[in-house]
């Protein structure tokens, strides 16, 4: 596994492989804190194409809570071990100045409509805008046939394929499923940050998603979701910030459910101090 550090050199690596060998490439990009979740995209990426590039960056541009991104866990060296028994190819782990060697106002030009207005876009201002804005410019670095994402960042995923179709990049969107724990909980690298009694808690997080795809037939959508915010609102340490059921290709709220329409259940909540997100998709 070859580690890079600066765009020049992982960029002189990636060009010496094409001329050489023509490979198809496949491009993880994490903020570190890497678990098994991430290294199941390695996998799907190294089964899809020949040479599979991650990057570790934590983007400051993304964060709409200072502390959130100052308390960001920060393990590169594990990180690196990990990627290297996954079978991962090439890091990147650049600094800031070298994602942004101009710095960071320059924002791209991608109009989001809906997408930058609802759910995560509302709750975190700006967000999308600096995820925008780092993934354009790690596409530009790496130049990547595919593009591997987790489900669990849905309208994440929405978000940056309006990002590909935007610049016409030639690049394939692969959106791989989430990765749960064996008691449900979303794989996530906020989960080393929660105690053991909000580790618990949180698990009443996926519990509400579970339980509308189950009985999604069997009572209305505006009941569901109140039966389920009344649960989650027992709970002290569990500060829900949205709880929607929605079309799956647009995030418009779904009044009544229509199993040919594609509709996804998504939750976002603080347990405790950590906010955590989470989706099920029911059709």
């Amino acid at each position: 596994m070859k580690v890079f550090q600066t765009v020049h050199d992982i960029q002189k690596c990636l060009l010496e492989i094409n001329d050489k060998h023509g490979k198809t490439f496949g491009f993880v990009p994490t903020m570190g804190a890497l678990h098994q979740g991430h290294l199941s995209l390695i996998q799907s990426s190294k089964e899809k194409t020949d040479i599979t590039v991650a990057s570790i960056f934590v983007n400051p541009t993304q964060f709409n809570d200072q502390k959130d991104f100052e308390k960001y866990p920060i393990q590169i060296d594990k990180d690196l071990e990990m990627l290297l028994d996954a079978g991962c190819d090439i890091v990147l782990v650049p600094s800031v100045e070298e994602v942004y060697p101009y710095g960071t106002v320059e924002k791209t030009g991608v109009n989001l409509g809906f997408l930058g207005k609802t759910l995560e876009a509302e709750h975190r201002k700006g967000h999308y805008e600096g995820v925008l804005q780092v993934v354009k410019r790690l596409l530009d670095i790496v130049q990547p046939d595919f593009l591997f994402l987790g489900q669990k960042d849905y309208q994440q995923c929405l978000v940056l394929s309006k990002l590909i179709e935007h610049y016409h990049l030639p690049i394939q969107l692969e959106i791989c499923p989430t990765l749960r724990e064996k008691d449900g909980l979303a794989m996530s690298s906020r989960n080393m940050r929660l105690t053991a009694e909000e580790r618990t808690m949180a698990l009443q997080l996926s519990a509400s998603l579970f339980y509308i795809k189950e009985h999604i037939n069997d009572f209305p959508i505006k009941t569901l979701i109140e039966t389920e915010l009344e649960k989650l609102n027992q709970y002290d340490l569990i500060k829900t910030e949205y709880l929607e059921i929605v079309n799956g290709k647009t995030l418009k709220k779904i009044k009544h459910f229509n199993p040919k329409i594609p509709t996804v259940a998504l939750i976002a909540a603080k347990v405790g101090e950590i906010r955590l997100i989470d989706n099920v998709i029911i059709t």
